[in-house]
């Protein structure tokens, strides 16, 4: 497995809350030209992140909040080559370079899917939706999109399910404990998105779910190459086509969903069904075998 082959010289977990920490200041670093363009005077005392955030146009938006994710990728390389003396492949791929078909087959799967659900969604309760499509605004979007959002989704792949898990199952000497406690932390700290606020503690469920299937996903395939291209798929695709006011992502997208945010069949499809569906192609894809000794050994 790549995140603990044994020609490593995998140090203390010390060093990956240290590591932790460098990530975490070179984010909050990325995120200070953001601060600079919220219109506080236009909002009260008792106002939220999101209406802070509501502030500054949709495109700048997306613009100033993907810097961030583009200050932590110094980070990353520092932390792997200086702190811990490690390769960068150590926590991309178990392969001697980067396998991008693989990128792109996941890519393309999970795109095709959400498109089709989006699609799907509009024809059957067009009500719940109107056409917000304004072709500069878009043209903007989709140069904002292509161009960093694959970076924002790379970087949290790397961070989460390379790097943490690398540090939780090194700690643990468990590769399913390196699962659970990267996957959770994961999940949970995707609480404070506004979807939770307004679909409740159940829309939790949806997180945890896709955080595991991708956490698994990298465990069996030994590399990060199908979580990249699931995830840039994923938050490119709905970035592109469909928005809310209540959502995470507010964008000059084609469609926006008016109706009220409800935790439903649609959202309980998405994480029961449609989910371990990509993973189950993944593995026949791919041959996938020896589940038990991948997911559940000691790491040492």
């Amino acid at each position: 497995m790549f995140l603990w082959d044994k020609s490593y010289n995998l140090k203390g977990f010390w060093y990956y809350i240290l590591g932790s920490f460098i990530l975490i200041l070179f984010s909050t670093i990325g995120q200070i030209p953001l601060l600079f363009f919220i219109d506080y005077d236009s909002v009260g005392l008792d106002t939220t992140s999101v209406d802070l955030l509501n502030t500054i146009p949709s495109n700048l938006r997306l613009f100033l909040i993907m810097i961030s994710f583009v200050a932590v990728l110094p980070a990353i390389w520092l932390v792997v080559k200086k702190l811990h003396d490690l390769p960068i492949m150590s926590i991309l791929s178990g392969r001697e370079s980067i396998d991008y078909k693989r990128i792109l087959f996941s890519f393309c799967l999970w795109g095709s899917i959400v498109s089709l659900m989006v699609i799907a969604g509009y024809f059957i309760s067009p009500d719940n939706y109107e056409i917000n499509f304004k072709l500069k605004e878009f043209l903007i979007l989709l140069i904002i999109a292509v161009c960093l959002i694959p970076i924002q989704t790379s970087v949290e792949e790397i961070v989460f399910r390379g790097y943490l898990m690398q540090g939780f199952g090194y700690w643990f000497n468990s590769r399913f404990m390196a699962l659970f406690m990267s996957c959770t932390v994961f999940g949970l700290l995707h609480i404070a998105n506004p979807e939770v606020a307004q679909l409740g503690n159940g829309f939790i469920f949806v997180y945890l779910i896709s955080s595991f299937i991708l956490g698994i996903t990298v465990l069996m395939d030994d590399g990060l190459e199908l979580v990249l291209g699931f995830h840039a798929a994923n938050n490119l695709f709905i970035a592109l086509l469909l928005t809310s006011d209540w959502t995470a992502l507010q964008t000059e997208s084609v469609l926006k969903d008016i109706s009220d945010p409800t935790f439903g069949i649609y959202e309980m499809l998405i994480g029961a069904i449609i989910y371990p569906a990509v993973l189950y192609i993944f593995a026949k894809k791919y041959s996938w075998t020896n589940w038990k000794e991948k997911l559940l050994s000691r790491v040492r």
